[in-house]
């Protein structure tokens, strides 16, 4: 697979980024329950394409990364999170992922943050090392806070200074 080309997403990849979210949803990384018809649009008055990087490998989108504000207060703006990365079964492992956390950090930068966290349930153990590899520690954990599929699952809460 070709490195991926990044970029902001547009109106236009709506569609596609609403299929690539469903085509990969799991109790691996997603709380929420499957999406089912009549589906929800993927852009939302919270998230709009601006909020989006996406992965484009050989004319196709195979990923994305949300990034966002932690809260919505005045006092805590200088932090950004990352609320969702995707990356297309087929494009796993080939350095997307990677390339998505390295893009929106340097967005995160340039946006003022001094820092970036993120949620990851602690049972998705890739995910755990992708962002450790990429300077992400654990600030929290908060033990057993989901029930997925009859299991138990912590949230753990990681960050990096920027």
């Amino acid at each position: 697979m070709p490195a991926p080309h990044i970029r902001f997403a547009t109106l236009g990849d709506e569609d596609t980024l609403g299929l690539l979210d469903r085509a990969t949803w799991s109790t691996l990384h997603s709380v929420q329950p499957r999406p089912q018809p009549p589906y929800e649009p993927f852009f939302s008055e919270r998230f709009g394409p601006r909020d989006h990087l996406v992965a484009e490998s050989g004319g196709r989108l195979v990923g994305y990364i949300r990034l966002g504000f932690s809260t919505p207060l005045a006092c805590n703006s200088h932090v950004r999170q990352i609320q969702g990365l995707v990356v297309a079964d087929e494009a796993r492992g080939a350095g997307v992922g990677r390339a998505l956390l390295r893009a929106v950090q340097e967005e995160a930068r340039r946006q003022g943050a001094r820092r970036l966290t993120l949620r990851v349930l602690g049972h998705n153990t890739p995910a755990r090392k992708l962002y450790e590899s990429e300077g992400f520690v654990v600030d929290g954990i908060l033990p057993e806070e989901f029930l997925l599929d009859g299991a138990y699952v912590d949230d753990v809460m990681m960050g990096r200074y920027l």
